[in-house]
Parts: structure tokens; C-alpha cells; sequence
């Protein structure tokens, strides 16, 4: 049989086979059979380079025109196929969307879970609950909140700063300047939600965790009246009596401020890591409103004072769910998570 014969019989014999081929792995079989490295096809156009001139150019045009036609053909009977199966898939497969489902059991993270209690102990005492924008300006996360622009204070919060000069809110307190914005004495409000600091983690720390900050506004308040407030939250959330201690504490916003501390509920006060082996967590910051904030909110500190405080969700959440290790909220783990 000629060179030329053995071409055109390759081309009628690949054809048929790709005819009647009727799936995919059959038609990969036969893809390598004429023109894969060891195909029929592959063979006689290595074999070209042994022919006269005169030879390679008739014979060399057929064998590549068969090779593209075999290129064609397989690409086109692919498509073929792959329809096929996508149609039969579809004639076969079913979704019923009024069929009964099984029955599904979902967790509330943590989190949610304290932040929906104490949502609904501070709402029984009088208090609205109000919201504020994550990402917020440097005014209302530390110039209305009486931090100049050169304050030293500045440097105990690290921040993380936005491109065009924004920032992710380091505490919750911009809400108490939006809520004097927009509320009039008197009020009292909360604001539980999320914040970012640049921190280094550890079995207490987090870059991002959450507060609860709160705030009350109206004339003659006092310190008497965030300690009874504190007491009263506290008392009721881990539903017995807890250690507090107030310790003097620097924050712009406040004057005079206090440091807010309860005994640790993992270790009864013996000390852990959690509280540093001192038996006490530092809860949050706290205080009298200072002059200058409600100054800059429109409101009269020559009538009005105010209380402010702020709490760590995640470390109330710790305590009351005796969990040993911040980092556990923020790492989706579902065995964690489906205990609650």
C-alpha cells in the first residue's frame, strides 16, 4: 500500500470511528489513537522527512489537511457529546422545591448570643440601641471625642488607616458622637458592634473584636449612677453577684475616668491567662462624659453632664461561657461554635 493510499484509508477508518464513538473517554481513545504522539497520523507525518521534494509536498499537503480535518471533527463531536449529556443530565435530575426538608439545627455564635442579651438588659433599663459605619472619619473616632490632632493619646490606639484617609473605627465611642447629633438631652443609648485594632494576638487579644458602648446624658448625672448602671448590667448578665473594681484611668473622652474591672469568672479569682494570673479582667474603660465632648456633640455641659462606658464583647462572652481563648471566636471552627 502507497504512502497515498494509507492516508486516505487512515482518513475513511478515524471518521467512521468518530461516528460512532458515544462518549467522551471513547472519543479521548481515539483522539490518541490518529493524533496523539503515538498516533497512526503522527507516524506518517514523521515519516514525511525520508520522502523526494516532489513527494513531501503532494503527500505532506494531504497528511496535514487530514490532520486538521481530524482536529475539526474530534472538536465537533466533543461538542456533540458533551450536549447530549448535559440534556440527559437534565431530563434526569429533579428538584421538588415543596418537598419537606429534614429538619435543620443552626448556632448563633457567641457573640450574637451575648450581644442579643445585653441588648435586652440595657433596653429594660431605658436604654436605645444605636448603630454607626465601621469605616468612619478620624473627627468622629478622635478629634470629637476630645483627642487633638497631636494628642499623645492618639498613639494607644493602633489604627488601621484607609488609602484615601478613612480609617476602621478603633472602639465604638464615634456612635456617642453621632448619637448627640442627633438625639436631645435626655437620653441614654448603647452601641454594640464591631472594631479593629492593629494588635498583637494573644489568648486575650484580637485586631478585631467587638464593644458594647454606652452612654447616658441628662442633668445632675454622676459616677453613683454608672456604678449602679454597671452593677445592675453585670449582676444580671452572669446572673450572680460580680466583683467590680473601679480604677483610675486615662481616656480623652472622659474626666474623670475609670478603669472597670471584674473578678474572672474562669479561674473564681485565682488567676489564668485570661486574666494574666491577676484574678481580675479588664472589662472596659469608663467615666463622666468630658465637657469638651458634649461641647463638641451641641450640647451644654453647664447643664447637662453624662457617664460613658465601654465594654469588650468578646471578653463578657468569655466569661460567661468560660471560654479560655479569645482567638477562638474568629476562626470559624464549627466544632467550637455548635456548643452554643
Amino acid at each position: 500500500m502507497s504512502l497515498y493510499q494509507e492516508i486516505t484509508a487512515l482518513e475513511k477508518e478515524a471518521l467512521a470511528a468518530l461516528g460512532a464513538v458515544e462518549s467522551i473517554a471513547g472519543l479521548e481513545e481515539i483522539k490518541n489513537r490518529y493524533t496523539g504522539k503515538k498516533g497512526a497520523l503522527t507516524g506518517i507525518l514523521k515519516g514525511l522527512k525520508d520522502l523526494s521534494d516532489a513527494d513531501k509536498r503532494t503527500l505532506g499537503k494531504q497528511a496535514h489537511s487530514l490532520s486538521t480535518l481530524l482536529e475539526e471533527s474530534i472538536a465537533s463531536r466533543r461538542r456533540e457529546l458533551e450536549n447530549r449529556e448535559m440534556q440527559n443530565r437534565l431530563l434526569a435530575e429533579r428538584f421538588d422545591a415543596l418537598r419537606p426538608l429534614r429538619s435543620l439545627s443552626g448556632h448563633l455564635h457567641p457573640l450574637s448570643r451575648i450581644q442579643y442579651e445585653i441588648e435586652d438588659l440595657f433596653t429594660s433599663m431605658g436604654f436605645l440601641i444605636m448603630d454607626g459605619p465601621e469605616v468612619e472619619t478620624d473627627a468622629n473616632n478622635f478629634t470629637h471625642l476630645n483627642f487633638s490632632a497631636d494628642h499623645p493619646a492618639r498613639d494607644m490606639q493602633d489604627t488601621f488607616w484607609t488609602t484615601d484617609g478613612f480609617l476602621l473605627r478603633t472602639h465604638t465611642s464615634p456612635v456617642q458622637v453621632r448619637a448627640m447629633q442627633k438625639l436631645k438631652p435626655p437620653f441614654r443609648i448603647i452601641a454594640p458592634g464591631r472594631v479593629y485594632r492593629y494588635e498583637e494576638i494573644d489568648a486575650s487579644h484580637e485586631h478585631t473584636f467587638f464593644q458594647v458602648e454606652g452612654m447616658m446624658v441628662d442633668e445632675d448625672i454622676s459616677v453613683a449612677h454608672l456604678i449602679h448602671i454597671m452593677k445592675s448590667f453585670l449582676s444580671q448578665l452572669f446572673d450572680r453577684e460580680v466583683a467590680v473594681r473601679l480604677r483610675p484611668g486615662y481616656f480623652p473622652f472622659v474626666e474623670p475616668g475609670f478603669e472597670l474591672d471584674f473578678s474572672c469568672l474562669i479561674c473564681n479569682g485565682q488567676g489564668c491567662r485570661v486574666c494574666k494570673q491577676s484574678g481580675w479582667v479588664e472589662s472596659g474603660g469608663s467615666g463622666l462624659v468630658h465637657p469638651e465632648v458634649l461641647r463638641a456633640g451641641g450640647i451644654d455641659p453647664d447643664r447637662f453632664s453624662g457617664f460613658a462606658f465601654g465594654f469588650g464583647l468578646n471578653r463578657l462572652a468569655m466569661m460567661k461561657y468560660g471560654i479560655e481563648d479569645i482567638r477562638h471566636f474568629m476562626q470559624g471552627n464549627l466544632r467550637f461554635l455548635e456548643q452554643f
